[in-house]
């Protein structure tokens, strides 16, 4: 007789072993129901209104209304017509990213590892940009990168930059304006991986007579990795879709996806643009899984 069968009275009714357990999953469930409804709101029927937006029929209009004629053309055509923005999108994306990624992983190093005291006001500079409109912060790269702001200025004391030269309205104001505006994004996930490096490793690195370098690439660069690969992947996949910053700091040749995008629902083509979106996320998607996948860090998706 088990010790809970023993403690039944006569006349009672044992309950069942598995109730409590049953109970407990059930509580998770309703305690997951709230953020799944929001993702079913928010994001599942958005996708497939996005979906079937782009398989409209593209000569209809706001006026007139669309009509669902699964016109897998309008993928063709968006492709074919806006290429050269979409290879534009992921390259700038994937520069600033590096740029984000060579930043980075030293501030986070040093927050981590030798701020001390300093961490907390650390990691609240990092986070300070924050607290200003995205906008604005992006406004102010104009006035630094002016033709009478101060930096054309000292490069052209320097000689590296000509008289007739300029930074703003080019491909590098497009991409310094991206890897500042997402810098953060990097830096957060790396200290948090960073952080919960036990230091006694790095020391026992030493004790084996490693070079630091070594070290770094033999015990701190392995189990940092997840943060890296979180950080690229939040620095790369808001990049690639971003179009403030061509937007405000670029030229007509210097257009991302975003601003097409931007504007033909603004015009109100419609499929094409829903086209052009869907095409984008599909992409970005791939990549993503693809490079989780080559760096060893499956669990993240």
């Amino acid at each position: 007789m088990s010790v809970a069968a023993a403690h039944v009275g006569p006349g009672e009714q044992q309950l069942p072993q598995d109730q409590p357990q049953r109970k407990r999953g059930l509580a998770g469930y309703l305690l997951l129901l709230p953020g799944a409804l929001w993702l079913l709101v928010f994001f599942v029927v958005p996708t497939i209104t996005l979906i079937s937006t782009s398989l409209y029929d593209p000569t209809g209009s706001i006026t007139s209304g669309y009509e669902m004629t699964f016109h897998w053309q309008n993928y063709v055509e968006a492709v074919q017509e806006y290429a050269p923005q979409l290879w534009r999108s992921f390259l700038y994306a994937g520069i600033a990213t590096i740029a984000c990624m060579l930043l980075g992983y030293p501030l986070a190093y040093a927050i981590a590892f030798k701020s001390g005291r300093w961490r907390n006001l650390m990691l609240v500079l990092v986070i300070a940009p924050f607290f200003t409109s995205f906008l604005v912060r992006t406004l102010s790269w104009q006035l630094l990168l002016g033709d009478n702001g101060w930096a054309v200025d000292v490069l052209r004391t320097l000689g590296i930059l000509g008289a007739d030269g300029h930074l703003l309205a080019t491909p590098f104001a497009v991409v310094t304006g991206l890897t500042y505006n997402f810098l953060p994004f990097m830096v957060l996930p790396l200290y948090a991986s960073l952080e919960k490096i036990d230091s006694r490793v790095l020391e026992a690195g030493a004790d084996l007579y490693a070079a630091p370098f070594t070290t770094f690439r033999k015990v701190t660069l392995p189990l940092s990795m997840p943060g890296l690969v979180a950080g690229t992947l939040l620095t790369f996949i808001p990049a690639a879709g971003d179009y403030i910053n061509s937007e405000l700091l670029g030229t007509p040749t210097t257009r991302m996806i975003g601003n097409e995008i931007q504007d033909l629902f603004a015009a109100g083509a419609y499929p094409v643009a829903a086209a052009l979106s869907v095409t984008l996320m599909v992409v970005i998607v791939s990549m993503v899984f693809f490079y989780v996948r080559r760096s060893g860090t499956e669990d993240l998706v």
